[in-house]
């Protein structure tokens, strides 16, 4: 079963597609897109393998130092710092202002005032069709 906040639209193609949006500081972790596909990598804070840097704060988008300690996406991209999720449709990267449409409308705290972050780094990432991947940290060497 697949869980899910709501239905989003491609601002460029117009397919729908569902989503579910993560608080990084309610499941403490970070995040980051793969500048290819979009996919999202969500890393506990919890996980042994997390490197502890200096200036790389958690809740939030990687820093740029994080990057070289993930592995590579499947499809042959990389997880960065500024990468955006893509339609899973048409592949371009979606928005985030585009996207404060669908997600204002489908969250129930937007009666009471919340609002969308508008961007793609800080405290909320987006997971669009459950195209994620959880704590792909490289490897040690042995």
């Amino acid at each position: 079963m697949t869980m899910k906040d709501g239905e989003g639209v491609c601002e460029h193609c117009s397919s729908r597609f569902e989503y579910l949006l993560w608080h990084c500081g309610m499941a403490e972790c970070m995040y980051a897109y793969c500048d290819s596909c979009g996919r999202t990598a969500i890393l506990s804070e919890w996980d042994k393998r997390m490197p502890r840097l200096v200036n790389c704060p958690g809740q939030q988008e990687i820093c740029v130092a994080m990057e070289g300690y993930l592995q590579p996406c499947e499809c042959g991209g990389y997880f960065k710092r500024g990468a955006a999720p893509r339609c899973p449709h048409c592949k371009h990267a979606l928005s985030a202002e585009a996207a404060t449409s669908y997600i204002e409308a489908n969250a129930p705290g937007a009666k009471e005032g919340w609002k969308w972050q508008r961007n793609w780094s800080d405290v909320y990432c987006i997971v669009i069709e459950n195209n994620r991947v959880g704590n792909n940290f490289e490897q040690p060497a042995s």
